[in-house]
């Protein structure tokens, strides 16, 4: 359990990481919405859940974090500074052609795991690492992070197929709900409810938590996997634009190209600083 210390860290290192996410929203914009959504998320298992250090990036008994909604990259880019795995300056590189700083995870950015960018494709990725994680008896912790928007696509399921088949509970799958895809609604869209339900068809073992609560994160991964032989779903019920009342749960706050200006104005929000107010009223009307 999370000491009232170690819950402030958290919230200290989970801001810290929104302002550089806010940052990287202009001179070309990134996925700030659900960047901001997936924040907590990243940050907590960082710090208090992987096993993996800066020293042990390529050990085969690290366990392995998978973004497969990669164009949430920001809040991975903001979390490696946060471990000192990456030069915070480096950020400043972000869509310049001489770095791999972009929308998009990649391999040569230290820690990254895989290429991601077309959605459904890391959760078969890491059941494979899973699958042979198993085979070689190690006790990796092989996590996939998907936007829930990204459970249209079929891979996804095949892969549950091939998880529970092989009974994969060195697996954890976590969703990240912010009832957001691109520029609509999941239930506008293609409605994913009842998602426990289908998932629990599908042999995996599921909870809900608030996936902005670090201590329910804490204690809904306390001991894994929840059933043994079964893969582990969390998911994490989240806000799209997290911190930022004026673009949380927008359709149209999916990718963001802010001015300089502007973005000084979000940093002032996201501080709560009465000078913002009126900037996040024009925002919201926007």
């Amino acid at each position: 359990m999370l000491t009232q210390s170690q819950l402030a860290q958290l919230e200290e290192s989970a801001l810290r990481v929104r302002e550089r996410i806010i940052k990287l929203a202009t001179d070309g914009g990134c996925f700030l919405g659900a960047s901001l959504s997936c924040t907590d998320l990243v940050v907590y298992l960082y710090s208090h859940f992987l096993n993996i250090s800066l020293e042990t990036l390529h050990d085969p008994q690290r366990d392995y974090l998978f973004l497969s909604k990669g164009h949430d990259v920001p809040a991975l880019y903001g979390t490696f500074v946060e471990m000192g795995w990456l030069p915070e300056a480096r950020l400043q590189n972000h869509l310049k052609s001489h770095d791999s700083i972009y929308w998009h995870p990649n391999w040569a950015v230290p820690g990254i795991e895989y290429h991601s960018g077309s959605l459904g494709h890391l959760l078969p990725v890491a059941a494979g690492v899973a699958y042979d994680c198993k085979l070689r008896q190690q006790n990796n912790r092989v996590v996939v992070i998907t936007g829930d928007g990204e459970l249209n696509e079929g891979s996804n399921w095949e892969a549950l197929l091939v998880a529970q088949a092989y009974r994969l509970d060195n697996l954890l799958i976590i969703v990240d709900r912010n009832a957001f895809q691109a520029n609509i609604q999941t239930e506008k869209l293609i409605p994913l409810e009842p998602l426990t339900d289908k998932f629990r068809a599908f042999g995996c073992a599921v909870q809900t938590v608030d996936g902005h609560d670090f201590g329910a994160l804490d204690n809904a991964l306390q001991e894994l996997p929840y059933v043994p032989g079964k893969p582990t779903v969390l998911i994490a019920e989240t806000v799209r634009g997290k911190g930022l009342s004026s673009i949380e749960a927008r359709a149209d706050r999916w990718f963001c190209n802010f001015t300089h200006a502007e973005i000084d104005e979000l940093l002032a929000e996201l501080h709560g600083t009465a000078q913002a107010t009126l900037h996040s009223e024009a925002l919201m009307v926007r």
